[in-house]
């Protein structure tokens, strides 16, 4: 089933459920995705899959940055808020690579491009992003790749 299908069935479930802040998320991403199609139309009626998850690890990320300034402004119910929408969007992601695996990818990489020095990071990178880009999140990538050329 298509990411985009998911979404209604899950609301249609929450709403049946009575579940409110479910709901709430939902409806969001829902309208996020109806804003980057809108946004893709002249080239794409509808955007991809791989499209659909780069924008839920867009508003992960911004609602996690929320969290920490929730936090140090000491609003525990804005913090408590934004984790539950983190939890509903991160169940339509692909699950991540551990560390051992991102370990592995990023050895493969290296080996792929010959990279040799730091200068070659770029080239890591962009190996890495076409071939893990739903499993890895490529922040948490860039320092494993720095240690491995010597940066």
């Amino acid at each position: 089933m298509a990411l985009r299908d998911q979404f209604t069935e899950q609301l249609k479930t929450a709403m049946k459920a009575g579940d409110a802040p479910r709901v709430s998320t939902l409806r969001m991403i829902l309208a996020k995705l109806k804003d980057t199609d809108i946004a893709a139309r002249p080239a794409l009626d509808k955007v991809p899959d791989e499209q659909i998850v780069a924008m839920l690890r867009t508003m992960t990320k911004s609602r996690r940055e929320s969290v920490e300034l929730y936090k140090q402004g000491k609003r525990d119910d804005l913090v408590a808020k934004e984790e539950a929408e983190i939890a509903v969007i991160e169940a339509f992601l692909p699950q991540q690579m551990d560390a051992a695996a991102t370990e592995a990818a990023v050895v493969a990489a290296i080996a792929e491009t010959g990279a040799a020095s730091i200068k070659d990071m770029g080239k890591v990178m962009a190996a890495l992003k076409a071939k893990h880009a739903a499993t890895l999140d490529m922040a948490r990538v860039g320092p494993v790749v720095k240690a491995k050329l010597g940066g």
